[in-house]
């Protein structure tokens, strides 16, 4: 750990101060060249207190950078996780207040709905099946509340940047057919999803995207989680990581996410709603 508790709260209070005021703050990991992957998840752990301390509850966790090519691109050998609260959630089909965020994009995934605990050292592929009430497709809705480009040096926010900002996550839609595991006659990994904006297809991808096996991917944070002291609760949502690229949306936009067989799930990019 480089920086100290009065910095990681600095931190935290900017990033609170950027999503209030839908300005995003300065680069974090410019801020503090020092910074660790640890002062990281220290930084988002003190951003999701303060919310927590407002009165927001803990409603699941999302998984990011799960493919080889992501990890690649922002140099780091494995997934990041950030935290789902209640006021993330929204219905499928809902209009999404487009002035409540910053710089968006959506990604496709399927989320994983717990009815067992879930905790590591050795969580596998097979305890993520048994602990799953259901899998629903889904859409998660990323920000930016640090500054991906410095407008004076050119300088491209890093990891370190995204993990704190709560790994970009911003919303959740649920929607499609919700399955249980065990009663799916087909292999999960082959689950697909096109995606269109506005009635053009922007991006295709197969849930084998994620770690071979989007159930590899919770088995993954509850492994990860294990080593901050943590674990993941019955009844929690976690999103599994997504299988396509992540789309721009701005204002006036429609998403629709085709699952095939397993339904659909969408939203409206508008003013005001829920």
């Amino acid at each position: 750990m480089a920086l100290d508790t009065s910095q990681i709260d600095a931190a935290a209070l900017a990033l609170q101060a950027a999503e209030e005021s839908r300005v995003p703050c300065g680069q974090l990991s410019a801020r503090y060249p020092q910074m660790t992957l640890q002062d990281a998840y220290r930084v988002q752990s003190a951003w999701i207190e303060r919310k927590l301390a407002a009165g927001r509850r803990i409603k699941g966790h999302k998984i990011g950078l799960t493919s080889k090519a992501m990890q690649r691109a922002v140099n780091i050998g494995e997934p990041d996780f950030g935290v789902l609260l209640d006021d993330m959630f929204y219905r499928d089909g809902a209009v999404i207040p487009a002035e409540r965020f910053i710089e968006l994009k959506i990604e496709a995934e399927l989320a994983f709905v717990l009815k067992k605990p879930l905790a590591g050292p050795d969580c596998t592929l097979f305890d993520v099946l048994d602990a799953t009430a259901y899998v629903t497709p889904a859409l998660e809705i990323l920000d930016a509340r640090i500054q991906r480009k410095d407008p004076q040096t050119g300088r491209m926010r890093t990891v370190l940047d995204t993990i704190s900002d709560n790994a970009a996550n911003a919303a959740v839609v649920l929607g499609g057919r919700a399955f249980r595991p065990d009663a799916l006659d087909a292999d999960m990994r082959r689950i697909g999803a096109i995606v269109s904006r506005n009635g053009e297809v922007e991006e295709t991808g197969l849930a084998a995207g994620v770690l071979n096996h989007p159930a590899y991917g919770v088995a993954w944070l509850a492994n990860r989680l294990h080593s901050h002291g943590a674990s993941l609760a019955a009844g929690e949502v976690i999103l599994a990581g997504s299988f396509i690229r992540p789309i721009d949306v701005k204002q006036g936009d429609t998403i629709v996410a085709d699952y095939g067989e397993f339904g659909s799930v969408a939203c409206h990019f508008g003013q005001g709603g829920r």
